[in-house]
């Protein structure tokens, strides 16, 4: 099948009309990029900051570019100018490189924290806990150009179904408690990142207002 004609199939299967289709085009070129972008899709994801930045050069400029890899601290300055939003968030060191520059480049940047939900080692994110003392701390109060917008995390990499959906409740519990306190002003929690191409309908199910797909959409990755 073809890049519309995957689009148009997993949107027909969407449970939930309001969740945003984020097309992670990481390794894709900016041809397959476009047959996306002419379906309708506005927001793309990219997991390496040099090839998030040349795509951003080379693509149309009402593109939401989402960053959804790990990000280094030295890396941020470089997507600053244009990034949409930042997926990963997982330390408070990195929210202050964030906060450095978006003021140089005097805009807010929106960010959703990630928690660590998975059963692996590999995944990188907050705990519960550490998500608390973050929202404690008057460091976070003083980060005037940054603006947490919600929470994100990945599942295990696995086919139990029950296992993913059972992550999956735990962050959107979490979230659901988190809504309705009193946080730092510049935290908001109003999007739950959760749900790939193996998981997307089961993330759907838990509330996830944005799922990341790739594979379904382009096919397998090139690299």
């Amino acid at each position: 099948m073809s890049i519309k004609e995957n689009l148009i199939a997993i949107k027909n299967t969407f449970i939930s009309p309001d969740c945003l289709l984020v097309a992670v085009s990481k390794t894709k070129s900016a041809g397959e990029i476009m047959e996306a972008y002419e379906v309708g899709i506005r927001d793309f994801g990219e997991n390496k900051v040099q090839e998030l930045t040349e795509k951003y050069d080379a693509l149309p400029k009402d593109i939401n570019w989402h960053m959804i890899g790990h990000l280094q601290r030295n890396k941020v300055k470089y997507i600053a100018p244009f990034v949409h939003l930042i997926h990963g968030v997982d330390s408070l060191k990195l929210l202050k490189e964030i906060n450095k520059q978006g003021e140089k480049n005097d805009r807010t940047i929106t960010c959703l924290l990630q928690v660590h939900i998975a059963q692996e080692d590999t995944k990188f994110g907050f705990s519960e806990e550490e998500l608390k003392e973050l929202f404690a701390s008057e460091e976070l109060n003083d980060l005037k150009y940054v603006k947490i917008v919600g929470l994100m995390g990945m599942a295990t990499f696995t086919d139990n179904t029950s296992q993913i959906r059972s992550e999956f409740k735990g962050l959107q519990e979490l979230f659901e408690v988190l809504k309705p306190t009193t946080l730092p002003k510049n935290v908001v929690m109003q999007e739950l990142s959760i749900g790939m191409s193996g998981d997307y309908l089961v993330a759907q199910e838990m509330g996830s207002t944005m799922v990341r797909i790739g594979t379904a959409i382009f096919g397998e990755r090139n690299y």
